[in-house]
């Protein structure tokens, strides 16, 4: 018998080759799964002087055909000694027969995308279809996010963005290495 107050009963893996094993549809990104972790650079033309971050990314799947994801990111120092913590979000990666992904990020400042892509060989290009946003959150009206894996187990990100009333461009780039398969 199930006892409720006990572990949660489905498993999540971090790893294609732990149970459980991971939904067909999700083969074109399998190579994601895991954590990642590495520093970037940032800026906007609202933000007063460019920054450096360091950032940690998690992907893992419970057998379903979507990802789960959580990023977070803190900002360095000029020595790269953590400053204070920056963004976060969490969110879903639905991907669909055709290589097609359908993705749901949230962040708790209010943000809340849907973005859709498509997964060609080792890259993950998302682009924003909707963005909701709760009363006091900044405005945010599009993003784009470029995830690629390299041959040498590095996941370079980018991330352009068009807010309080600036053009989609340039906000974010990292390179992250895997920290766990």
């Amino acid at each position: 018998m199930f006892d409720a107050a006990s572990q949660y009963p489905y498993p999540e893996s971090s790893a294609p080759d732990e149970a459980p094993a991971p939904h067909a549809l999700l083969t074109p990104v399998l190579g994601l799964l895991g954590s990642w972790r590495g520093r970037g650079q940032g800026g906007y033309p609202t933000i007063e002087k460019d920054f450096t971050y360091a950032q940690e990314v998690t992907f893992s799947h419970d057998g379903r055909p979507f990802l789960r994801y959580e990023a977070r990111a803190w900002l360095l120092d000029a020595d790269g000694a953590p400053l204070r913590p920056s963004a976060r979000e969490s969110g879903w990666w639905r991907l669909q027969p055709d290589g097609r992904v359908e993705a749901l990020i949230t962040q708790p400042t209010g943000i809340a995308e849907i973005a859709v892509g498509q997964v060609t060989g080792k890259t993950v290009d998302l682009s924003t279809h909707e963005v909701a946003l709760t009363p006091t959150a900044k405005e945010v009206d599009a993003t784009r996010r470029h995830y690629t894996l390299t041959d040498d187990d590095t996941l370079t990100f980018v991330h352009d963005l068009a807010a309080v009333g600036q053009p989609l461009q340039h906000h974010l780039s990292a390179q992250l290495r895997r920290t766990t398969a």
